[in-house]
């Protein structure tokens, strides 16, 4: 009889470009992910929840490469009707679909927030993972900017109310009408032109004013040396980029100025700064200035893409970079209109605004800040000291929890009192309870102050010695859910001074 080859056991690893999320991290996306969506309800947005999995036919546009179904994103052929199925890669696309195919029965205009993760196909890198949460918000069918106002308006909101403070950030807007009016301008007919000037403005936050200029023109040496070919134009058709990007002033009226010297004659240009300054009205009757939110021409990302007005929103404290060299944090959201959401499936033009926050960023921020990421105490252990009388120790956690505090019994095997614990050191527990058949007998429980204790557990191993340590109190059993509750969420007095 052959003799059956044994198979390999798995190898226990994360799939490359995916990271797990444990206890304390997910508790923080998820409570920053409430104050966030708080805020969206505060403003009038509905939840939406769609499909992870959407058709590519769908995804569309919103593909790296339609050509290349697989490219970009995570997609199958069903085998029933040969149909190409993917993950979505952003929560915009799904957005479309819904709103195309639900847009008789939806309100108009339609303001809907979705959060969740998102998937992409890529290389991943430091810090460029392939599966990562996306925050957005969006109204549909409002082609007055006074929504894009609105939504600025409420990132600013977001912001400030998961602990990002004024002076911290600040939402930048421009317009991409603005822009279509400077290459008006230039007498540029060319698209491709034209795509090549778009490039070259969205290297404006690296390259700064001359590289700007030298890339506009013949080109110029990058870091490493290598040349760069430009676009050739000349120096005077080059200008009115350049004033473009460099027409932000200390005053929202004066920039707006230089924006309508940099547009000329143009007719779409000169309607893209009516709407900046409709914006910046707005936003100024409703309390935001420029401290919060201004008018920046030199905003660049994301203009080849959207249609009216973009908005990025950055922070502006300094954290230092890999190297120990100080920087300033960065963006963390983006958005802008797009009036073109979902013509592909209807053929109509729908106007729509919205903004994506970046919540990994975010996140990232706020640990920066010191706003989050200490240490979370963990669940109040009621320890085992007799597996006889676990009917004794459940009532306790159920009086415990009922207050609204996290409480567990040691579920392990309580027969190696140090295993408790070594348990309780892991989870951070702030306090373990103690109740053997004396303290049972007597009517009492003994609190001990983890956090106190914490130096000397290893080297206890028995229940007297762990009884004897001071960082410990003796409370009637009635007390137990009064000390505890006042022990706990606060630092000024120890568990001695709560219980009396």
């Amino acid at each position: 009889m052959a003799k059956v080859k044994k198979q390999p056991r798995p190898k226990a690893e994360t799939p490359k470009g995916f990271r797990d999320y444990f206890g304390a991290e997910v508790a923080e996306r998820n409570a920053m992910l409430a104050q966030i969506a708080e805020v969206y309800h505060r403003y009038g947005f509905d939840a939406l929840e769609s499909s992870a999995v959407e058709t590519v036919e769908a995804l569309g546009k919103f593909l790296p490469d339609v050509d290349r179904p697989n490219e970009g994103v995570f997609a199958w052929q069903e085998a029933e009707d040969d149909k190409w199925m993917a993950l979505r890669y952003d929560l915009t696309a799904p957005l479309a679909r819904v709103y195309a195919q639900h847009r008789n029965d939806l309100p108009t205009p339609y303001r809907r927030y979705a959060m969740g993760p998102v998937w992409r196909n890529e290389k991943p890198g430091p810090g460029r993972f392939r599966q990562f949460y996306q925050c957005d918000a969006d109204t549909v069918g409002a082609p007055s900017v006074a929504a894009d106002a609105e939504i600025c308006a409420m990132l600013a909101d977001c912001l400030e109310v998961v602990g990002i403070p004024r002076g911290d950030y600040l939402i930048r807007i421009n317009n991409r009408k603005v822009l279509n009016g400077v290459l008006e301008t230039m007498g540029l007919q060319d698209e491709g032109q034209r795509a090549d000037v778009l490039r070259t403005i969205d290297k404006f936050d690296k390259v700064g004013e001359a590289g700007v200029r030298q890339l506009l023109g013949k080109g110029r040496l990058d870091a490493s040396g290598a040349y760069i070919d430009g676009v050739g134009l000349s120096e005077a058709q080059a200008e009115p980029v350049v004033a473009f990007l460099t027409s932000r002033a200390d005053d929202t009226a004066k920039t707006l100025e230089n924006l309508r010297n940099a547009v000329g004659q143009s007719a779409v240009g000169a309607a893209g700064v009516d709407e900046l300054q409709t914006i910046a009205d707005l936003l100024a009757a409703g309390g935001y200035g420029p401290d919060r939110i201004v008018i920046d021409p030199s905003v660049v990302r994301g203009l080849g893409y959207y249609t009216g007005p973009v908005f990025e929103a950055e922070l502006t404290f300094e954290i230092q970079d890999e190297k120990g060299r100080p920087r300033q944090f960065g963006s963390v959201a983006g958005g802008g209109r797009y009036d073109d959401l979902v013509k592909r499936f209807t053929g109509q033009e729908v106007p729509a605004t919205g903004i994506s926050i970046g919540v990994d960023r975010l996140l990232a921020a706020l640990r920066a800040k010191g706003r989050i990421g200490g240490a979370q105490a963990g669940p109040v252990l009621v320890t085992v000291m007799d597996r006889d009388r676990m009917g004794d120790y459940q009532a306790m956690v159920a009086d415990l929890r009922a207050a609204g505090l996290r409480a567990e019994v040691y579920l392990g095997n309580p027969k190696n009192f140090g295993n408790q614990l070594k348990y309780a050191d892991k989870r951070d527990c702030p306090v373990a309870v103690i109740e053997g058949s004396d303290e049972r007998n007597r009517g009492v429980v003994i609190l001990k102050d983890l956090a106190l204790g914490k130096k000397l557990a290893a080297e206890i191993t028995s229940n007297e010695e762990w009884k004897e340590q001071p960082a410990q109190v003796e409370i009637p059993r009635a007390r137990l859910v009064e000390v505890v509750s006042a022990y706990i969420g606060q630092t000024e007095k120890s568990l001695f001074e709560i219980a009396g």
